[in-house]
């Protein structure tokens, strides 16, 4: 389906950004390798962010509360007017799976990089989703057709599919509406929890049924379709390292996918946007048992987080190719001609502190280091001086590596993730190396519960963050050395080596 204000194959000229941080500032670097020019919008907050910097022009909307700055449509529009901007691409978060948004870039003329809000309300809605994907013939889990909403109408359903089951919210998101059920006893409780929590967070006490799968895998496909209908898959993503359903480790590809499987995951994933008349990136999701019988789990309408990983495999810009797909261009690859060429693995760093029950941490960055080499991607939008807000989600980086295969990619990334220094905040690396180090996620025998299973066990492993236990111990040893130098006599010999180098030197040399 096309939008009214859709070009027919013609480039932008000046595209506005919907969005902040490190997706705002990818964005804009492929709009400047296109010759488009940049707009940017931000809050009071984030007057000295990089992605304000770094785009040709910048707009305020507002204060630092996102639902009075990043969340405000009408603001937005104005300063896409006010620039003169064709087009906006909302990154992901805030407002890019906003049906209302997308029709209001609409009304105003100007494209959404997106799809129609028609097509985000159906997939945004779970209920419909999931009647849609019948109706597609795509598989999806044993559960409830539509919304369940008395107690009487659960135990028929428990009847039917069994124990344990899953209490939805049917315009859920991000872990929140849900339950699971392991039997008779809880099954009341958790459904009025589950409709109570889907009111406050989403405004619909909606909820549906499904059967809940134990350590199923995570998978997603990645899709592209363009407004000539045409539809094709860009493989999978492995999604399972997760905690409190908040992804925290993708990659690609899948250690459970054979080549069998990939090809009739990416039939059905098709088939779904097909259906439904998609258009743009997306993903279709899918839980996936061991065995290897996959269902439908949830569409996203939208760019993800983690869809660098793709690229570092696919050697393609899926950005680019998004814009060129708003623009009107066709899809410029064919599903013959994508073909995975090594292992990527992305790291999701937050300002987090795990110690203290993964409390989110703020402050200021006093120092940084980024990794670097062979087959190494930071996105970010970090710099030292930067202040870490309790205003926006905490994620402070994606760390992103490839390598010739899964192992080599391991091991790359964690002599990234080693070299990685962020001071001022507390982060998660150490239990990004914690997990890394165990032999289920070594082996690749992981499942979506595997982190809250173990997790620890895998606290218990992850050590205090490198540089700032040898900036401690460089301290006490400076600290005694200063005690003994009125004692000695400098200046023979070989020059002193310092408190910093003698606790520890890069490889382990000492």
């Amino acid at each position: 389906m096309t939008s009214k204000n859709t070009p027919k194959g013609k480039k932008f000229k000046k595209l506005l950004v919907a969005n902040r941080g490190e997706i705002a500032l990818r964005i804009i670097r492929t709009c400047r390798e296109m010759g488009i020019e940049s707009v940017a919008v931000y809050s009071e907050a984030d007057r000295d962010s990089l992605h304000v910097r770094w785009a040709d022009e910048a707009y305020c909307i507002g204060p630092a509360p996102s639902s009075e700055s990043y969340l405000k449509i009408d603001a937005i529009l104005d300063a896409a007017r006010a620039s003169g901007a064709e087009a906006i691409h909302p990154g992901y978060g805030f407002l890019a799976e906003n049906a209302a948004f997308s029709e209001a870039c609409d009304e105003a003329g100007v494209v959404f990089v997106g799809p129609s809000g028609r097509v985000i309300r159906a997939m945004g809605d779970k209920i419909e989703a999931r009647k849609l994907m019948i109706d597609a013939k795509v598989p999806v889990m044993p559960g409830t057709e539509g919304e369940i909403t008395t107690a009487a109408e659960l135990d028929g359903v428990a009847e039917t599919i069994g124990f344990p089951m899953m209490i939805k919210a049917s315009g859920g998101g991000g872990g929140k509406g849900i339950r699971i059920v392991h039997n008779a006893d809880e099954m009341n409780k958790a459904f009025e929890m589950a409709r109570s929590e889907a009111q406050k967070a989403f405004g619909n006490p909606a909820v549906y049924v499904e059967r809940y799968l134990q350590n199923p895998h995570h998978i997603e496909f990645q899709v592209m379709a363009d407004n000539h209908g045409r539809v094709i898959h860009l493989c999978e993503r492995e999604c399972s390292i997760q905690r409190r359903h908040q992804k925290i480790i993708e990659e690609t590809p899948s250690p459970l996918v054979t080549d069998d499987m990939r090809a009739r995951m990416g039939e059905v994933a098709v088939r779904a946007c097909e259906a439904i008349g998609y258009r743009n990136a997306g993903t279709v999701e899918f839980l996936v048992e061991e065995g290897g019988e996959f269902y439908f789990l949830e569409m996203n309408t939208r760019l993800q987080v983690e869809h660098p990983i793709t690229e570092q495999v696919l050697a393609l810009d899926l950005v680019r190719m998004q814009l060129d797909i708003a623009a009107g261009e066709p899809l410029s690859v064919s599903q013959d001609e994508i073909k995975q060429r090594g292992h990527s693995i992305e790291a999701r760093i937050y300002a987090e502190d795990p110690d203290s029950g993964f409390l989110p941490s703020t402050g200021r960055v006093k120092s940084l280091d980024i990794p670097g080499g062979s087959g190494v991607r930071m996105d970010s939008a970090l710099f030292k001086g930067m202040e870490i807000s309790v205003y926006y989600d905490p994620m402070l980086a994606k760390l992103v590596v490839r390598g010739r295969n899964r192992q080599s990619a391991i091991q790359r990334l964690k002599r990234c993730l080693g070299e990685l220094h962020i001071s001022g905040v507390k982060t998660n690396v150490p239990f990004l190396l914690a997990i890394l180090e165990t032999e289920n996620f070594k082996s690749g025998h992981y499942h979506t519960g595997y982190v809250e299973q173990s997790l620890q066990e895998i606290l218990k492993k992850a050590g205090p963050e490198k540089q700032e236990y040898i900036a401690l111990t460089a301290a006490i040893l400076a600290h005694a050395e200063r005690k003994q130098r009125s004692r000695q006599l400098q200046g023979k010999g070989a020059a002193p080596v310092s408190a910093w180098a003698r606790s520890f030197r890069p490889g382990g040399r000492s």
